[in-house]
Formats: structure tokens, C-alpha cells, sequence
């Protein structure tokens, strides 16, 4: 059985039943980094990790681990995350402007409309089109939701199985 945190605020800190939750997309900084790649491993564990070998398995986790996360924030990589009442809920990164090639929503947020929201902040930073995902096959239907389409046959790449997706946006 999990336990759960409980986190005990101060009274003058608590948000009332009729209070919404505060919710930012900001920019992925160096703090953040253990959240993320923690946040990564637990959806992609819970919804992807299933449906591939052991191969696959491994190297994601060496794509999501924080210092492969410090090493591209170096890169031409747009990473963004998605905050409620300042905790992490959710992250994308957009490679060179052109490829999501992360986004994850940790599980007990999903189906909120986070994703959603990821997708438009990154596309407004994507300098070309279309703008290209290699989806988990878990994942095809969200990306088909947020207008993208299959562009070819499955493939696979060190154990990791996608889908070629592209998105071509509007004028």
C-alpha cells in the first residue's frame, strides 16, 4: 500500500473549497530537474514501461534521469513545465524548435487538459512545420486529440517503440 503525504499549511496558507489552484507554465529551471525526471519515470513506469522490453525500459530511464535533463537544458531543447499551487504536474520538451520529444503529466493529473495546454505553450515556441512527436504507442491517442496525424509505420529505436506523428499548424 502507498502511503501519501500529507502537507499541513498554516490556516492563512490553506486554500478555501471555492478557491481555484494556482497553475503557471514556465520555463524548466536547474531546481526542478529531480522533480521532473521523478514526475517522468512514474508515468512512463505506470503507462509506457508495460508495453516494452527491458531494453526500452533502461533507456528511457537514461533519457529522464536528471543529468540528461541538465545536459540538454544546454542544447537548442525548449523545456517547459506545468505547476498547481506550485508542484509540478507536468513538463514538455521541444528539441530544435521542430520535435516534442517529451511530455508527461504525472498520473493523478491526467485527463485534466494539461497535456493540452503543454502542447500549445511549446508549439508557440516551434520555428518550423510541421512539428514532429515519436509517440509511445500508449500515448497516440492524446497526440490524435491535440491534431496530430501518423506520418508512417511504427518503428522502434534502442527498445523504444513509437509512432511517427506530425502536426502542421495553421497559417
Amino acid at each position: 500500500m502507498r502511503r501519501r503525504a500529507i502537507v499541513l499549511r498554516p490556516a492563512s496558507m490553506r486554500r478555501s473549497s471555492t478557491q481555484e489552484p494556482q497553475v503557471s507554465i514556465r520555463p524548466l529551471a536547474l531546481a526542478d530537474i529531480e522533480a521532473v525526471s521523478a514526475l517522468c519515470l512514474d508515468a512512463f513506469s505506470q503507462s509506457i514501461a508495460p508495453t516494452l522490453k527491458a531494453e526500452g525500459v533502461a533507456t528511457f530511464a537514461a533519457i529522464a534521469s536528471a543529468p540528461a535533463f541538465a545536459a540538454r537544458m544546454q542544447d537548442d531543447n525548449r523545456m517547459l513545465v506545468f505547476e498547481t499551487d506550485a508542484t509540478v504536474v507536468g513538463m514538455i520538451e521541444l528539441k530544435q524548435g521542430r520535435h516534442i520529444a517529451m511530455l508527461f503529466v504525472s498520473p493523478h493529473a491526467q485527463r485534466a487538459g494539461i497535456g493540452h495546454r503543454l502542447i500549445e505553450a511549446a508549439l508557440r515556441h516551434a520555428r518550423t512545420d510541421p512539428v514532429t512527436v515519436s509517440a509511445s504507442l500508449p500515448s497516440v491517442p492524446a497526440y490524435l486529440r491535440y491534431g496530430f496525424e501518423r506520418a508512417g509505420a511504427t518503428a522502434e529505436s534502442a527498445g523504444l517503440i513509437y509512432q511517427p506523428m506530425t502536426l502542421t499548424r495553421p497559417p
